[in-house]
């Protein structure tokens, strides 16, 4: 989740939750836990453990959901997830925003799958399934404002819709620049999208059962 972090850095939104978002913590710790585990025996870990497409597991499916490459891929990911992932738990409850979240998961690794199906690099990261979290949040949520430090440190308030949206741009350019070879990067962009589009059709369907009066 951090590409859009080189531009924009968004720390706040003024969009309160009613309830405590115990699923977002219990993800949080869970990922901090697990990474802090990985780290006794790293590369023997993530080759076990994370997706890897051309000698896919199911069970890695799930796994590799819970595996991150570093120190920034982490914090970057569990910043994202507390940020926008409390409303989203909020709008839908405890149990569908599970589903929404290992869904989205689940639809990104199989996107990034179908770009790459011979790559021998394992795909890890919570980015896939946080990336629906934004897609639904760009839905139920387009008109809040975002705190953000963008460039020369200024803070700036943009609605979510913009800042989403430019998050998305960036993932579909530079995913497009990664097929054509002429961008090389260990970033799984597509993951990002089909996570992505996961998300946003999970927040229309909530819209349409739910007008906004």
């Amino acid at each position: 989740m951090t590409e859009i972090s080189r531009q924009f850095f968004p720390y706040e939104d003024l969009n309160k939750a009613e309830h405590k978002p115990t699923i977002t913590v219990a993800l949080i710790i869970t990922n901090i836990i697990l990474f802090a585990i990985s780290l006794a025996n790293f590369k023997e870990i993530i080759y076990a453990y994370g997706f890897v497409a051309a000698s896919p597991a199911l069970s890695n499916v799930f796994t590799s959901m819970f595996l991150h490459g570093g120190f920034g891929h982490l914090l970057g990911n569990m910043w994202y997830l507390w940020l926008f992932g409390d409303n989203i738990e909020d709008k839908f409850g405890k149990i569908k925003y599970l589903v929404i979240y290992f869904s989205s998961g689940m639809i990104a690794l199989a996107a990034q799958y179908l770009t790459d199906p011979v790559s021998q690099i394992p795909v890890i990261g919570a980015s896939g399934a946080i990336s629906g979290l934004l897609g639904a949040y760009l839905i139920l949520f387009p008109k809040v404002e975002v705190k953000t430090i963008g460039p020369f440190y200024k803070i700036y308030r943009v609605k979510a819709k913009y800042l989403i949206a430019l998050w998305f741009a960036i993932q579909v350019i530079l995913g497009a620049l990664s097929i054509i070879g002429d961008s090389a990067s260990n970033i799984a962009f597509f993951a990002h999208i089909g996570g992505f589009l996961l998300g946003l059709f999970a927040g229309i369907i909530y819209r349409i059962k739910n007008p906004v009066v």
